[in-house]
Parts: C-alpha cells; sequence; structure tokens
C-alpha cells in the first residue's frame, strides 16, 4: 500500500510557525541609503462609491467621480479634500479586472491587486499581488520587505479577504491590525537573543529539508505537489533568515511617536485610520520598506471596519451603501467617502511636505499611491473608483481626470429588484492591470504584462 504524506504534525507546525515568525525575530532598521527610494502604497475601500443619476439633485455634490474630464474638472464634496493636492493626483474611472466584471462587487476584494479569476462559487484561486511583484524585485534593499495592514486584521477568507497581499503561490499574506505590533515590529528590539534564535532557525529548517528528501520518494503525485508547496515556503523561510541575519547589528532608526497613541483600536475610527496611516509614513521615511499596502475594510459589512462610519456619526459603514433611496441617503454615504479622501490626503499632504531623505525633492516625488475599490455603483464589479497619487520623480503627470467610462457608466440608486452587476455592461471597461504593467516599469521593473493586460498606461 502507497504511503501517504504524514509528516510529524509537531514538526509541520513547527516549519510553519517559522516561517510566519521570522519577520519579528528581529526588528529591523535601515541601511544608509544609496539612491532614490521608490516607494508603493495601496490602499482598498470597501462597498463601493456613490453614483446618482445625473439628473439627481445630489449628482453635483455627491457623485464619487468628478464632473468634466481631463485638466477641466471639479471634485465633487466626496473628493474635494483633495482640491489642495491637485496637482499631485489623478483620478481614473473606466478601469476594472476583465476576469471579475460579472460577479457581485462583495466577491472581488480579494483580486483588485492581483487581477486574478478568483471566481464566484468555483475553486479558488488567486495569484501574485501588485505589491508583492514589486516587493520581489526590491525589497531586498530594506529591512522588511512590504508592510501588509488591515483595520481586521489575519487573511479573511477567500473572497472575504481582510488583506490586499497575496505571495507568488496566490496564498493570502496576514496582514496587521494592532498599531502597538507595527510599530513594535518596525522600531522596537526584541528582548531574545537574535543570533540563537537565527541558529535555532537554520537548524529547524535544515531538520525539514532532511525530511522532506527522504519522504518525497514514497509520496503519491497529488501529494508531491502538497510537498512542493509546503518547500517553497521553507524554501522562502530560508532566504529570510538570511535576510535577518544581514540586517541584525545594524541599529534600529528612532522615531518620536509621542503624537499617537498606539493602543488606539477601531473604536475611535478616525484616530485609528490616522495612525495606521502614519505607521506607514514612518515606515517610508526611516526607510524600514517602500512597499505597504492597507485594505481599510472588508467586503459586506463584516468585521470591526463596518464601524468605521462613526466617525462621521453613521453606525455601519455597508448599510450606507443600501440605503441611498432614502432622503439624504447619497450625502450619507458620500458624507462617510468624504472622510475616507480626508485621511488619505493628510497622508500624501504629509509625503509631499517631508524632504526626500536620499535625494532631491520631498517624499511623494518618489512615493505612488493607489486608492480605490473593486467596485463602483450598487455591487457593481467595474468602473472601479480609483486615485492615484505622487510619483513625479518616475514620470507620472497628475493634475487630471481620466474618465474611460464616458457617460454610459451604471448610475442609480439601487431600487430593490435587478442590480448593476446583473446588468449588460454598457462600456467596455480597460483591463486595470495596464495601469499595473506602467507602475512596475516606472519602478525599474523590466516587464510587458502583468495578468489580463493588453499593454500599459502612458497617460499618466
Amino acid at each position: 500500500m502507497r504511503q501517504r504524506f504524514q509528516p510529524d504534525r509537531r514538526r509541520f507546525l513547527r516549519g510553519t510557525g517559522i516561517a510566519l515568525a521570522l519577520p519579528h525575530l528581529e526588528t529591523f532598521a535601515t541601511a544608509t541609503p544609496t539612491g532614490p527610494r521608490n516607494r508603493f502604497a495601496g490602499f482598498y475601500m470597501p462597498d463601493g462609491v456613490p453614483m446618482p443619476l445625473a439628473e439627481d439633485p445630489a449628482y453635483a455634490d455627491w457623485a464619487w467621480f468628478p464632473i468634466g474630464k481631463g485638466k477641466e474638472f471639479r471634485f465633487t464634496k466626496c473628493l474635494d479634500p483633495l482640491e489642495p493636492l491637485r496637482d499631485e493626483v489623478t483620478i481614473i474611472s473606466g478601469m476594472s479586472h476583465s476576469s471579475c466584471r460579472n460577479i457581485h462587487g462583495h466577491r472581488n476584494a480579494d483580486q483588485f491587486l492581483t487581477a486574478a479569476p478568483t471566481g464566484d462559487h468555483e475553486e479558488y484561486v488567486n495569484s501574485i499581488s501588485l505589491d508583492q511583484q514589486m516587493a520581489f524585485h526590491i525589497g531586498e534593499q530594506t529591512r522588511y520587505s512590504s508592510l501588509v495592514i488591515s483595520t481586521d486584521g489575519g487573511t479573511g477568507t477567500p473572497r472575504g479577504a481582510h488583506t490586499m497581499s497575496f505571495d507568488r503561490n496566490g496564498r493570502a499574506i496576514p496582514a496587521e491590525h494592532r498599531p502597538k505590533q507595527i510599530f513594535d515590529m518596525l522600531f522596537v528590539r526584541g528582548s531574545g537573543n537574535a543570533a540563537r534564535k537565527l541558529a535555532l532557525a537554520d537548524s529547524a529548517l535544515d531538520d525539514l529539508l532532511e525530511d522532506a528528501r527522504s519522504l518525497r520518494r514514497s509520496l503519491s503525485a497529488s501529494d508531491r505537489g502538497s510537498l512542493d508547496e509546503y518547500l517553497q515556503s521553507v524554501r522562502d523561510a530560508e532566504l529570510k533568515v538570511e535576510k535577518a541575519r544581514r540586517w541584525a547589528d545594524i541599529p534600529l532608526p528612532k522615531v518620536d511617536v509621542s503624537h499617537l497613541n498606539l493602543d488606539i483600536t477601531p473604536d475611535d475610527p478616525q484616530n485609528y485610520l490616522r495612525t495606521m496611516f502614519e505607521l506607514i509614513y514612518l515606515a517610508f521615511r526611516t526607510d524600514v520598506t517602500r512597499i505597504a499596502t492597507y485594505q481599510i475594510g472588508r467586503e459586506n459589512g463584516i468585521g470591526k471596519s463596518d464601524y468605521l462610519a462613526r466617525a462621521v456619526g453613521f453606525n455601519l459603514t455597508h448599510q450606507l451603501s443600501h440605503e441611498t433611496a432614502k432622503p439624504d441617503g447619497w450625502k450619507n454615504f458620500g458624507t462617510y467617502c468624504r472622510f475616507l479622501t480626508q485621511e488619505f490626503g493628510r497622508l500624501v499632504q504629509r509625503l509631499k511636505d517631508t524632504p526626500e531623505p536620499a535625494g532631491d525633492g520631498n517624499m511623494l516625488d518618489n512615493t505612488v499611491l493607489l486608492f480605490g475599490s473593486a467596485s463602483s455603483a450598487f455591487h457593481l464589479s467595474r468602473n472601479y473608483p480609483l486615485i492615484l497619487a505622487g510619483g513625479r520623480a518616475m514620470g507620472y503627470r497628475h493634475g487630471q481626470y481620466l474618465n474611460f467610462a464616458g457617460e454610459k457608466a451604471h448610475r442609480g440608486a439601487w431600487d430593490g429588484r435587478t442590480e448593476p452587476w446583473q446588468k449588460e455592461a454598457r462600456q467596455d471597461d480597460l483591463p486595470l492591470a495596464n495601469l499595473f504593467v506602467t507602475m512596475l516599469q516606472r519602478f525599474g521593473i523590466a516587464t510587458e504584462r502583468f495578468a489580463d493586460s493588453t499593454g500599459g498606461l502612458d497617460v499618466v
């Protein structure tokens, strides 16, 4: 009888624990910068955005997308906190991922940065996210390859992600949600003996690999695939051990966080968001990492993130998107979106006001930020609402509204009948992956494709 893959459970879990714990062996600081620091931060907001009809009195004030196009546009109240940053941002409509355009919008956060066909009810498959593709190429230059955070923390579930980041095998990377833990990971040296921990990690990984080599010969084909996938995580852990060894003796950066309450929770939503944005800023300023993602909320009103609307006087965030047909419904939903825009704009301004530590200009010149959602109108997985900011030193041009959707985009409050995602598309969106190709290229990564891309997007 063929022996099945049944490794010792304690050893398997120990190996898994090593792979997860290694980034926390010894918090790492920055080395002396030797050139320009290209940075990326991605942000995800759930539940879509206000899309009132053009003839609706709320349209002029509370439609999320600007009025006009090109350089001639006007922010509505949803985005007007960005007015002082007008020349630093580009608003984009009419882009989405082709593989998910006919799927309910609450199932698509997983593929916002991957463009993978994550599907509706079929077998779930994802792929590497944009941030991790960047981290794969530049992550060795910093102590942490990337910073992955979210309001709800962890990974969530397939099609119900709590994280924007996925590794090269399409596995969700757990997000941290506690500001104190994020700060300690980045800036506080652990109390244990780093050298001893690294030696123990090396020994444990060697044991795992030796066991795997002897085990593989007796496995079925499907079990070999499972083992190979696990071994990839072991090899990734080896790389983390080696990286930890290189950084172990480099001093940690000193940062002043007297202005932050690191024990804050989403129960104080405005200050919580500001703290999370500030931690990204501090990580970039000290060059602990150059890649970050922050999933502001989970789709479908699940988790702590649904309480963020309490910052502007409402109870639950997701509920606002369902009540736009009620009096002041668009205004209420738009007021919450304006709050998110305001906090995002605060980070953009903070980067712009900070001189570039490694060169000329300011930090925003070398930092590109993507803020958006995988749905627009009620549960519609098309016409993603997108804000691109920063990156002038990488060649980005701003001060424009790129309206690829035209006037045919679905709008209007849900009437209780057919939802926008169930209707035939009124226009063909451009692949959002085209923007991702351009972003990768401007990071200095030689590529012509990402997921379902058909080219680049050279108008930004």
